[in-house]
């Protein structure tokens, strides 16, 4: 049986150096790993698109509180400025809302831009944290930088089916051990420029058992940083956020966020949504297919709400 390898505190944070990618791009760039995915990389995963079927990876939103909702500081926001109500006997009418969303949180899928997370106050590639700011919103790392979108190799790796479960418990770690056996079980490998969906079946149990009521949660050990910038991971997609919660350090709370956003320039989508997309790969008997999403073109943004789509 494989022993897992737990770093240290001290080994974590030396990640913020030893896995750094700043500069490895030029000292202007503001693309971090989007930079893996290249023109022969989106050609490969036009080319995985056989049956032609297409599946949302996206969470459900839903204008409503809920205990989760309350960690995202309000819930989303939806009224009508015009409805068919008023809708004339003869003649043209429409009907129009709104919408206002706080995405960052547990509840919506969103894509974090490199700008969301700061270090010792700097952002990714050394620019100032202070370069986002009340006036000036995101001047640096602002996710209009993604506006033509991500177009990449996608790869799901179904954790609470490795293990047996439905889901995986508040608090579970995953280990690039756990990772390999995943690759292994499902004939698949992770590889430069590929987006890394996880399956941890916690949108499952939102869904099943209600609500979460505290911040534990399912997902990666801080071990498994080395793993990713080793293999090259462009993206991870998840259904809970990235990091497991609680992270087992005092300091080093949220280390695939920290050390992946801000040292790395790691592109990160929390509360995505697998329960469609898994028993589709399952069913099919393979596990990559193209994977896009686009964010809104939102000038000076931290992030963008997003439906990611697996397209098989």
């Amino acid at each position: 049986m494989t022993t897992v390898q737990v770093p240290t505190e001290a080994e974590v944070m030396g990640y913020m150096t030893s896995l750094s990618n700043w500069g490895r791009w030029g000292p202007d760039d503001e693309l971090g790993t989007l930079n893996l995915i290249t023109p022969q990389k989106r050609a490969q995963a036009a080319g995985l698109v056989r049956e032609g079927i297409a599946v949302s990876c996206s969470r459900l939103i839903e204008p409503k509180n809920a205990p989760d909702v309350g960690e995202t500081r309000f819930p989303p926001i939806h009224y009508m400025v015009s409805t068919g109500e008023a809708a004339p006997e003869k003649g043209r009418w429409m009907s129009s809302d709104v919408i206002a969303l706080y995405y960052h949180g547990m509840t919506i899928t969103h894509i974090d831009s490199i700008c969301h997370m700061f270090w010792d106050g700097k952002m990714y590639n050394g620019k100032p944290a202070s370069k986002v700011g009340v006036q000036t919103k995101a001047a640096i790392g602002g996710i209009q930088l993604a506006k033509d979108g991500v177009a990449t190799r996608g790869v799901l790796l179904d954790i609470a089916k490795l293990k047996g479960k439905d889901w995986l418990e508040a608090g579970e770690p995953v280990f690039p051990e756990d990772l390999e056996a995943a690759e292994s079980a499902q004939g698949v490998r992770v590889g430069e420029g590929d987006a890394l969906c996880l399956r941890l079946g916690w949108y499952k149990y939102r869904q099943e058992v209600g609500p979460p009521d505290g911040g534990d949660r399912p997902g990666l050990h801080a071990a498994t940083l080395p793993w990713l910038r080793e293999r090259g991971v462009s993206i991870i997609v998840a259904d809970a956020s990235q990091d497991v919660s609680p992270s087992g350090y005092e300091q080093m709370t949220g280390p695939i966020h920290s050390i992946g956003i801000v040292a790395m320039g790691l592109w990160l989508i929390d509360a995505a949504n697998f329960d469609e997309l898994a028993p589709m790969c399952e069913r099919l008997n393979r596990w990559e297919f193209q994977f896009v999403v686009a964010p809104l073109n939102f000038l000076h943004a931290t992030g963008s709400p997003v439906n990611p789509l697996a397209i098989l």
